[in-house]
């Protein structure tokens, strides 16, 4: 079995990944980015590059040769910087409901414009802070029982801001590797429609559906780490 990386997304640490983990049948990492769990830095210093080298010292430090790169949501913008920085040590690349931005433009860019517009009437926070938990039972619990969305709130961390608003390069996309969506059709936040123009912006991208919300690694765990366990494979 090839060993599986995996990468979280936006508000969140390698906690995410706690109750999937169980269901992987090979080798497994759950990083955690720069700015949270292990990798405590200034969230404002956090950019892609220092993602992808945190990523490669993180596969270093274990000593896996080979991996199986499995990002979820923001992590999608984080990929392209990791994937040219590890080269051929990736046999696959899967996309669990990402956000994959056209190259040069952001996450936020993404966002519809009211929701960019409420953003910027906002103005900037005096410091980065985790998702409220309101907000979260309706973008990201819509599939969580009560328990479930209680365990996801507890791991719910502040995000640093240039990984949504820094614009991405998808050249690495170029390097021939396999790669597979996951595509979450209960998903609020990155809705179906939405995660199939962003599957296109990775490439030649085969689409495994999967009937869970945003946080399908809690909800469904044996389903994705059935997915994952055939791709490591």
């Amino acid at each position: 079995m090839t060993p599986i990386v995996l990468i979280h997304g936006g508000g969140l640490d390698g906690r995410c990944w706690d109750r999937l983990v169980p269901h992987l049948q090979g080798p497994v990492l759950a990083v955690d980015l720069p700015g949270r769990g292990v990798h405590p830095t200034s969230l404002d210093s956090v950019d892609f590059a220092l993602c992808a080298a945190s990523v490669r010292s993180d596969i270093d430090a274990i000593g896996f040769d080979r991996v199986a790169l499995v990002g979820h949501s923001l992590a999608g913008c984080s990929m392209p910087a990791m994937i040219r920085l590890l080269g051929e040590r990736v046999s696959h690349a899967v996309f669990v409901a990402c956000t994959v931005p056209e190259s040069g433009s952001s996450a936020f860019d993404t966002l519809d414009p009211e929701i960019q517009a409420m953003i910027r009437s906002a103005g900037e926070p005096l410091e980065p802070a985790p998702m409220d938990p309101a907000l979260a039972k309706v973008v990201l619990g819509n599939d969580l029982d009560e328990e479930q969305l209680a365990w996801c709130s507890e791991r719910l961390v502040p995000e640093a801001p240039r990984l949504s608003t820094d614009p991405v390069d998808l050249s690495p996309f170029d390097i021939p590797m396999p790669r597979t969506w996951v595509r979450t059709l209960q998903d609020l936040i990155v809705p179906a429609a939405k995660q199939a123009r962003f599957a296109i912006n990775v490439g030649d991208c085969p689409v495994v559906d999967l009937d869970a919300g945003h946080m399908c690694m809690i909800s469904q765990p044996a389903a994705l780490g059935g997915i994952l366990n055939a791709i490591a494979a």
